[in-house]
Protein backbone atom coordinates (compact mmCIF):
# COMPACT_ATOMS: atom_id res chain seq x y z
CA UNK A 1 0.00 0.00 0.00
CA UNK A 2 1.23 3.33 -0.88
CA UNK A 3 2.44 5.88 1.72
CA UNK A 4 1.58 8.98 -0.61
CA UNK A 5 -2.32 9.44 -1.13
CA UNK A 6 -1.79 12.02 -4.29
CA UNK A 7 1.36 11.40 -6.65
CA UNK A 8 1.83 13.84 -9.78
CA UNK A 9 4.71 12.81 -12.53
CA UNK A 10 5.99 15.02 -15.20
CA UNK A 11 2.22 16.84 -15.40
CA UNK A 12 2.20 19.60 -18.22
CA UNK A 13 -1.05 21.69 -18.70
CA UNK A 14 -1.59 23.54 -21.84
CA UNK A 15 -4.61 26.23 -22.78
CA UNK A 16 -3.47 26.55 -26.42
CA UNK A 17 -0.38 27.78 -26.47
CA UNK A 18 0.08 28.91 -23.26
CA UNK A 19 1.77 26.76 -20.83
CA UNK A 20 -0.26 26.51 -17.58
CA UNK A 21 1.39 23.84 -15.64
CA UNK A 22 4.96 23.12 -16.53
CA UNK A 23 6.52 19.41 -15.79
CA UNK A 24 5.12 18.96 -12.44
CA UNK A 25 6.34 16.64 -10.06
CA UNK A 26 4.54 16.33 -6.60
CA UNK A 27 3.75 14.26 -4.19
CA UNK A 28 1.53 14.15 -1.14
CA UNK A 29 1.28 11.53 1.74
CA UNK A 30 -1.35 10.42 3.30
CA UNK A 31 -2.51 12.21 5.78
CA UNK A 32 -0.51 15.46 5.22
CA UNK A 33 -1.85 18.96 4.80
CA UNK A 34 0.09 20.65 1.91
CA UNK A 35 -0.14 23.97 0.73
CA UNK A 36 -0.14 25.55 -2.95
CA UNK A 37 1.17 29.05 -2.44
CA UNK A 38 2.21 31.67 -5.49
CA UNK A 39 1.58 34.70 -6.55
CA UNK A 40 -1.74 35.20 -8.84
CA UNK A 41 -1.45 33.16 -12.23
CA UNK A 42 1.12 31.17 -10.57
CA UNK A 43 -0.56 27.56 -11.55
CA UNK A 44 -1.70 26.79 -8.16
CA UNK A 45 -5.48 26.81 -8.64
CA UNK A 46 -5.06 24.76 -12.35
CA UNK A 47 -3.11 22.35 -9.96
CA UNK A 48 -5.62 22.00 -7.85
CA UNK A 49 -8.27 21.85 -10.45
CA UNK A 50 -6.41 19.23 -12.63
CA UNK A 51 -6.58 16.74 -9.33
CA UNK A 52 -10.16 17.43 -9.10
CA UNK A 53 -10.39 16.06 -12.40
CA UNK A 54 -11.94 20.20 -13.52
CA UNK A 55 -9.19 20.19 -15.74
CA UNK A 56 -7.96 17.68 -18.10
CA UNK A 57 -4.35 17.12 -17.88
CA UNK A 58 -1.99 17.60 -21.01
CA UNK A 59 0.04 15.29 -20.34
CA UNK A 60 2.12 13.35 -16.96
CA UNK A 61 0.54 11.00 -14.95
CA UNK A 62 -2.15 11.31 -11.47
CA UNK A 63 -2.61 9.06 -9.34
CA UNK A 64 -4.66 9.03 -6.33
CA UNK A 65 -4.62 5.94 -3.46
CA UNK A 66 -2.86 4.17 -5.82
CA UNK A 67 -5.25 4.32 -9.05
CA UNK A 68 -4.20 6.60 -12.44
CA UNK A 69 -7.06 9.37 -12.75
CA UNK A 70 -6.15 10.57 -16.02
CA UNK A 71 -9.56 11.32 -17.97
CA UNK A 72 -11.83 9.95 -14.72
CA UNK A 73 -14.57 12.26 -14.65
CA UNK A 74 -14.42 14.28 -11.11
CA UNK A 75 -17.30 12.33 -9.61
CA UNK A 76 -15.66 9.26 -9.58
CA UNK A 77 -12.01 10.58 -8.17
CA UNK A 78 -13.47 10.55 -4.12
CA UNK A 79 -12.10 13.96 -3.86
CA UNK A 80 -14.21 17.00 -1.75
CA UNK A 81 -12.87 20.41 -2.92
CA UNK A 82 -14.20 23.36 -0.86
CA UNK A 83 -14.35 26.49 -2.52
CA UNK A 84 -13.55 30.43 -2.21
CA UNK A 85 -17.44 31.29 -2.59
CA UNK A 86 -18.89 28.01 -0.34
CA UNK A 87 -21.28 27.36 -3.28
CA UNK A 88 -23.99 26.19 -1.10
CA UNK A 89 -27.41 26.00 -2.10
CA UNK A 90 -29.57 28.96 -1.02
CA UNK A 91 -33.01 26.85 -0.63
CA UNK A 92 -31.88 24.02 1.08
CA UNK A 93 -31.46 24.41 4.94
CA UNK A 94 -27.59 23.35 6.72
CA UNK A 95 -28.80 19.96 7.35
CA UNK A 96 -30.23 19.61 3.42
CA UNK A 97 -26.79 21.05 1.81
CA UNK A 98 -25.04 18.17 4.64
CA UNK A 99 -27.12 15.62 3.11
CA UNK A 100 -27.49 16.58 -0.50
CA UNK A 101 -24.51 14.09 -1.90
CA UNK A 102 -25.44 11.18 0.31
CA UNK A 103 -28.85 11.27 -1.21
CA UNK A 104 -27.75 11.44 -4.39
CA UNK A 105 -25.75 8.58 -3.62
CA UNK A 106 -28.93 6.91 -2.28
CA UNK A 107 -28.13 7.01 1.38
CA UNK A 108 -31.22 6.30 3.17
CA UNK A 109 -32.71 9.66 4.98
CA UNK A 110 -32.33 8.23 8.39
CA UNK A 111 -28.34 7.26 8.07
CA UNK A 112 -28.27 10.53 6.06
CA UNK A 113 -29.62 12.60 9.07
CA UNK A 114 -27.43 10.24 11.57
CA UNK A 115 -23.98 11.51 9.92
CA UNK A 116 -25.62 15.56 9.12
CA UNK A 117 -25.67 15.54 12.91
CA UNK A 118 -22.36 13.63 13.93
CA UNK A 119 -20.33 16.08 11.20
CA UNK A 120 -21.96 19.11 12.22
CA UNK A 121 -21.13 17.96 16.39
CA UNK A 122 -17.44 17.83 14.67
CA UNK A 123 -17.26 20.93 13.30
CA UNK A 124 -20.02 23.28 15.74
CA UNK A 125 -22.75 23.27 13.87
CA UNK A 126 -25.42 21.16 15.66
CA UNK A 127 -27.72 24.52 16.93
CA UNK A 128 -27.60 25.78 12.78
CA UNK A 129 -28.98 22.91 11.27
CA UNK A 130 -32.15 23.91 10.33
CA UNK A 131 -30.95 27.33 9.34
CA UNK A 132 -30.81 28.70 5.38
CA UNK A 133 -27.36 29.84 4.35
CA UNK A 134 -29.01 33.52 4.15
CA UNK A 135 -28.90 33.03 8.05
CA UNK A 136 -25.44 32.72 8.40
CA UNK A 137 -22.61 34.72 9.01
CA UNK A 138 -19.35 33.81 6.34
CA UNK A 139 -17.70 31.73 9.13
CA UNK A 140 -20.44 29.58 9.41
CA UNK A 141 -21.20 29.38 6.03
CA UNK A 142 -17.41 28.46 5.29
CA UNK A 143 -18.12 25.65 8.05
CA UNK A 144 -21.15 24.41 6.28
CA UNK A 145 -19.21 23.96 2.95
CA UNK A 146 -16.18 21.82 5.01
CA UNK A 147 -19.08 19.88 6.82
CA UNK A 148 -20.41 19.16 3.60
CA UNK A 149 -16.77 17.94 2.38
CA UNK A 150 -16.58 16.08 5.15
CA UNK A 151 -19.66 14.18 5.48
CA UNK A 152 -18.74 11.95 1.95
CA UNK A 153 -15.29 10.82 3.81
CA UNK A 154 -13.13 11.71 0.81
CA UNK A 155 -9.69 10.38 -0.25
CA UNK A 156 -8.56 13.96 0.22
CA UNK A 157 -9.81 17.42 0.57
CA UNK A 158 -8.83 20.40 -1.76
CA UNK A 159 -9.51 23.91 -0.63
CA UNK A 160 -9.35 26.49 -3.14
CA UNK A 161 -8.99 29.79 -1.27
CA UNK A 162 -11.18 29.19 1.26
CA UNK A 163 -10.61 32.15 3.60
CA UNK A 164 -10.39 35.05 0.99
CA UNK A 165 -14.07 36.11 1.93
CA UNK A 166 -13.50 36.74 5.36
CA UNK A 167 -12.26 39.38 7.61
CA UNK A 168 -8.81 39.10 9.17
CA UNK A 169 -9.47 38.37 12.68
CA UNK A 170 -12.06 35.23 11.57
CA UNK A 171 -8.87 34.16 9.20
CA UNK A 172 -6.73 33.74 11.81
CA UNK A 173 -9.92 31.97 13.99
CA UNK A 174 -10.68 29.65 10.80
CA UNK A 175 -6.54 28.55 9.95
CA UNK A 176 -7.18 27.23 13.03
CA UNK A 177 -10.02 25.27 12.90
CA UNK A 178 -9.06 24.26 9.38
CA UNK A 179 -5.89 22.66 10.74
CA UNK A 180 -7.43 21.22 13.48
CA UNK A 181 -10.43 19.15 11.86
CA UNK A 182 -7.42 17.90 9.90
CA UNK A 183 -5.43 16.61 12.71
CA UNK A 184 -9.04 15.23 14.08
CA UNK A 185 -10.02 13.47 10.70
CA UNK A 186 -6.52 12.33 10.17
CA UNK A 187 -7.63 13.82 6.22
CA UNK A 188 -5.06 14.58 3.45
CA UNK A 189 -5.67 18.15 2.51
CA UNK A 190 -4.34 20.25 -0.55
CA UNK A 191 -4.77 23.68 0.53
CA UNK A 192 -4.34 26.49 -1.97
CA UNK A 193 -3.66 30.09 -1.09
CA UNK A 194 -1.51 33.23 -2.35
CA UNK A 195 -0.92 34.01 1.61
CA UNK A 196 2.19 32.75 2.37
CA UNK A 197 1.19 33.04 6.33
CA UNK A 198 -1.25 30.89 5.88
CA UNK A 199 0.81 28.22 4.71
CA UNK A 200 3.17 28.55 6.82
CA UNK A 201 1.35 28.01 9.75
CA UNK A 202 -1.20 25.39 8.50
CA UNK A 203 0.69 23.17 6.10
CA UNK A 204 3.35 20.09 7.04
CA UNK A 205 4.07 20.84 3.49
CA UNK A 206 4.42 23.93 1.27
CA UNK A 207 4.91 24.39 -2.64
CA UNK A 208 5.83 27.80 -3.97
CA UNK A 209 5.26 28.19 -7.49
CA UNK A 210 5.67 30.98 -10.46
CA UNK A 211 4.47 30.51 -13.65
CA UNK A 212 3.79 27.54 -13.67
CA UNK A 213 6.75 26.09 -12.21
CA UNK A 214 7.68 24.92 -8.69
CA UNK A 215 10.58 26.56 -7.49
CA UNK A 216 10.73 24.83 -3.93
CA UNK A 217 8.74 22.51 -2.00
CA UNK A 218 9.30 21.22 1.46
CA UNK A 219 8.70 22.21 5.44
CA UNK A 220 7.56 25.30 5.93
CA UNK A 221 10.59 26.86 8.06
CA UNK A 222 13.24 24.40 5.72
CA UNK A 223 11.65 27.34 2.62
CA UNK A 224 12.19 30.21 5.56
CA UNK A 225 15.56 29.08 6.23
CA UNK A 226 16.93 27.91 2.90
CA UNK A 227 15.53 29.47 0.25
CA UNK A 228 16.42 27.71 -3.15
CA UNK A 229 16.75 31.17 -5.21
CA UNK A 230 15.82 34.59 -4.12
CA UNK A 231 11.58 34.54 -5.42
CA UNK A 232 11.43 32.04 -2.48
CA UNK A 233 13.37 33.96 -0.68
CA UNK A 234 11.57 36.76 -0.96
CA UNK A 235 8.18 35.54 -1.16
CA UNK A 236 8.27 33.31 2.32
CA UNK A 237 8.36 35.59 5.23
CA UNK A 238 7.03 39.06 6.47
CA UNK A 239 8.01 41.34 5.90
CA UNK A 240 9.99 40.03 3.43
CA UNK A 241 13.72 39.64 3.19
CA UNK A 242 16.15 42.52 1.68
CA UNK A 243 17.92 42.24 -1.05
CA UNK A 244 21.12 44.12 -1.50
CA UNK A 245 23.41 44.15 -4.43
CA UNK A 246 27.42 43.17 -3.09
CA UNK A 247 30.71 41.92 -4.79
CA UNK A 248 33.30 39.72 -2.86
CA UNK A 249 36.36 41.87 -1.94
CA UNK A 250 39.44 40.94 -3.00
CA UNK A 251 40.19 38.48 0.35
CA UNK A 252 37.44 36.02 -0.80
CA UNK A 253 36.09 36.80 3.26
CA UNK A 254 34.22 39.35 2.91
CA UNK A 255 31.41 41.02 1.11
CA UNK A 256 30.65 44.78 0.01
CA UNK A 257 27.35 45.82 -0.01
CA UNK A 258 25.94 48.45 -2.27
CA UNK A 259 23.56 50.56 0.36
CA UNK A 260 23.97 53.83 -1.71
CA UNK A 261 27.56 54.16 -0.19
CA UNK A 262 29.91 50.67 0.52
CA UNK A 263 29.66 48.96 3.72
CA UNK A 264 31.97 46.00 4.33
CA UNK A 265 30.57 42.92 6.11
CA UNK A 266 32.37 39.42 6.87
CA UNK A 267 30.81 36.78 4.05
CA UNK A 268 29.62 33.48 5.66
CA UNK A 269 32.15 31.27 3.74
CA UNK A 270 35.05 31.61 1.51
CA UNK A 271 33.90 32.94 -2.26
CA UNK A 272 35.19 33.88 -5.41
CA UNK A 273 36.74 37.81 -5.39
CA UNK A 274 35.45 39.93 -7.52
CA UNK A 275 31.72 37.71 -7.64
CA UNK A 276 28.44 39.56 -8.13
CA UNK A 277 26.14 38.42 -5.63
CA UNK A 278 22.59 39.79 -3.83
CA UNK A 279 23.06 39.34 -0.48
CA UNK A 280 20.01 38.18 1.67
CA UNK A 281 19.47 39.48 5.02
CA UNK A 282 16.08 38.89 7.47
CA UNK A 283 14.62 41.62 8.86
CA UNK A 284 14.76 40.40 12.29
CA UNK A 285 18.65 39.24 11.69
CA UNK A 286 19.69 43.06 11.59
CA UNK A 287 19.91 43.26 15.54
CA UNK A 288 20.92 46.86 17.35
CA UNK A 289 24.08 46.49 18.87
CA UNK A 290 25.97 48.43 21.54
CA UNK A 291 28.77 49.88 19.58
CA UNK A 292 31.42 47.92 20.04
CA UNK A 293 29.27 45.21 18.64
CA UNK A 294 28.08 46.82 15.53
CA UNK A 295 28.48 45.41 11.99
CA UNK A 296 26.57 48.30 10.26
CA UNK A 297 25.91 51.87 10.64
CA UNK A 298 23.03 53.07 8.98
CA UNK A 299 20.59 55.81 9.19
CA UNK A 300 17.10 55.50 10.06
CA UNK A 301 14.94 56.74 7.61
CA UNK A 302 11.31 56.34 9.01
CA UNK A 303 10.50 54.52 12.45
CA UNK A 304 6.93 52.18 12.76
CA UNK A 305 5.59 50.97 16.31
CA UNK A 306 2.97 48.55 16.91
CA UNK A 307 3.24 48.03 20.24
CA UNK A 308 5.47 44.82 20.70
CA UNK A 309 7.36 45.37 17.65
CA UNK A 310 9.42 48.17 16.10
CA UNK A 311 9.46 48.51 12.33
CA UNK A 312 12.44 50.30 11.32
CA UNK A 313 13.05 51.27 7.73
CA UNK A 314 16.91 52.62 6.75
CA UNK A 315 18.14 55.90 4.61
CA UNK A 316 19.84 53.58 2.68
CA UNK A 317 19.47 52.52 -1.37
CA UNK A 318 17.84 49.67 -1.08
CA UNK A 319 16.40 50.24 1.93
CA UNK A 320 16.40 47.78 4.31
CA UNK A 321 13.73 47.16 7.01
CA UNK A 322 14.78 45.67 10.74
CA UNK A 323 11.97 44.32 12.77
CA UNK A 324 13.14 45.48 16.86
CA UNK A 325 11.22 43.24 19.43
CA UNK A 326 11.00 45.74 21.63
CA UNK A 327 10.35 49.75 21.72
CA UNK A 328 13.21 51.37 20.70
CA UNK A 329 13.20 55.60 20.73
CA UNK A 330 14.63 56.51 17.09
CA UNK A 331 14.12 59.41 15.00
CA UNK A 332 14.81 59.58 11.46
CA UNK A 333 18.15 60.81 10.94
CA UNK A 334 20.08 59.26 13.52
CA UNK A 335 22.59 56.72 12.99
CA UNK A 336 22.54 53.32 14.46
CA UNK A 337 24.66 50.57 15.11
CA UNK A 338 23.38 46.94 13.86
CA UNK A 339 25.02 43.47 14.60
CA UNK A 340 24.84 40.96 10.99
CA UNK A 341 26.10 37.64 12.47
CA UNK A 342 27.14 36.10 9.08
CA UNK A 343 25.99 33.15 9.62
CA UNK A 344 22.58 34.33 8.60
CA UNK A 345 23.42 35.90 5.33
CA UNK A 346 21.31 34.66 1.83
CA UNK A 347 23.85 34.44 -0.84
CA UNK A 348 22.20 34.50 -4.62
CA UNK A 349 24.22 34.57 -7.92
CA UNK A 350 23.27 38.45 -9.60
CA UNK A 351 22.14 36.49 -12.76
CA UNK A 352 20.72 32.83 -11.94
CA UNK A 353 18.90 34.23 -8.59
CA UNK A 354 19.90 30.66 -7.50
CA UNK A 355 20.87 29.80 -3.82
CA UNK A 356 25.05 29.68 -3.51
CA UNK A 357 24.96 28.95 0.17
Amino acid sequence: MTEHQIELTGVNKYYGAYHALRDIDLKIRKGSFVALVGPSGCGKSTLLRSLAGLETISAGDLVIAGARMNGVPPRKRDLAMVFQSYALYPHMTVEENLTYSLRMRGVGKAEAKRKAEEVATTTGLSNLLGRYPRELSGGQRQRVAMSRAIIRNPKAFLFDEPLSNLDAALRVHMRKEIRALHDRLGATSVYVTHDQIEAMTMADHVVVMRQGVIEQQGAPLELYDRPANQFVAGFIGSPAMNFVPAVVAEDGHSLILDLGTPHKVDAPAAIAPGRALVVGIRPEHLQLAGEADATLRLPVGGVESTGAVTYVATATQPELVVVLNSRVPLHPGEAIPLHLDPSHLHLFDKETQARLN
